[in-house]
């Protein structure tokens, strides 16, 4: 009997668990100048929101890898917010105009 309401226990807690929670946040930024950056280089997968920060009107913010494949707009500095689920495997961060040098790489496990 206790096995039984334990199990019943566990399968209401699991019910209850949102379908799609978020895993987490990541920060993206390009700009000022010629920078691009992600505040984190490895992240668990899962379901994250990833805030871009574009602070230079001549950049973009290009995210591309299992699944996603997400770029801000070149023409206008400002912010973008993105939903992704970022899956295992490695993903490159980059300035289509200034992708030579401008550009990273973000691990997820």
């Amino acid at each position: 009997m206790k096995r039984y309401i334990l199990l019943l226990a566990v399968v209401a807690l699991v019910a209850a668990a949102p379908a799609g929670a978020m895993t987490g946040s990541l920060t993206g930024t390009v700009g000022p100048g010629f920078t691009i950056s992600m505040a984190k280089k490895t992240v668990k997968a899962g379901k994250y929101k990833i805030v871009v920060s574009d602070k230079a009107s001549i950049h973009d913010f290009h995210l591309s890898g299992p699944g996603v494949n997400k770029a801000t707009s070149v023409s206008g500095t400002g912010t973008a917010t993105w939903t992704v689920t970022l899956r295992k495997g490695t993903y490159k961060f980059r300035c289509d105009p200034h992708a030579s040098s401008m550009h990273g790489t973000l691990k997820v496990t």
